[in-house]
């Protein structure tokens, strides 16, 4: 991957709409921590990126994808 496109990956982890970043600092804090309410955090981080992507639209589909891939699915490897 080059420097630019890795640029722009970390780059949507910051700027995030309010509610989204509340709730991505919160589910990450989670796991961290080991809480026991991981399951809520992981539906609150999902349904903030569905919101901010498809009724706010503010981040683009792509933005969306990267979050969920990287952290609610777990897929997303740097």
């Amino acid at each position: 991957m080059s420097e630019k496109n890795e640029e722009l990956l970390r780059s949507y982890e910051y700027g995030l709409p309010s509610y989204l970043q509340h709730d991505l600092d919160a589910y990450k804090e989670g796991l961290k921590n080991h809480s026991t309410l991981i399951d809520c955090l992981w539906g609150e981080l999902y349904g903030s990126i569905n919101m901010a992507e498809i009724s706010d639209n503010i981040i683009s589909h792509e933005h969306a994808e990267y979050l969920r891939h990287k952290f609610l699915w777990g897929d997303y490897y740097e």
